[in-house]
């Protein structure tokens, strides 16, 4: 194991009360509070990644999405199922901590993608 590998390993996953947070510690002391409106439209799943970089999804409407289950793959990843019922992405310690890492940028580009598409992160409206 390199160190970098040991940088990737978190020490800690703790899901908030609300459902909203995740929050990753990692071996090497960093830590994130990732939102999980954030981890759904960044979700790894071919679902949302798409193929290509060109097949790849701005999703729509997650703002009140909560996390309802974080389950274990292996020694390397976890599976997060959303209330929306999305469960397909597989985020591995790498993915997690680049998350991390990169929020502040990430997010900034969500919201523009959102802002060039004309769509919002509110919810469909629902019909009465």
């Amino acid at each position: 194991m390199t160190a970098n590998d040991t940088q990737a390993w978190p020490s800690e996953l703790r899901l908030h009360k609300d459902r909203k947070t995740l929050t990753v510690t990692f071996a090497g002391a960093e830590n994130f509070d990732l939102p999980a409106e954030y981890l759904r439209v960044k979700s790894p799943s071919a679902e949302v990644q798409g193929h290509s970089a060109e097949e790849r999804k701005t999703v729509p409407g997650k703002v009140n999405v909560e996390i309802i289950e974080v389950l274990p793959v292996g020694n390397y990843a976890v599976r997060l199922v959303f209330d929306d019922l999305h469960s397909t992405g597989i985020f591995g310690w790498e993915y997690l901590l680049e998350l991390g890492r990169n929020y502040a940028a990430y997010w900034q580009d969500y919201l523009d993608e959102l802002a060039a598409k004309n769509l919002t992160r509110d919810p469909p409206a629902r019909r009465k």
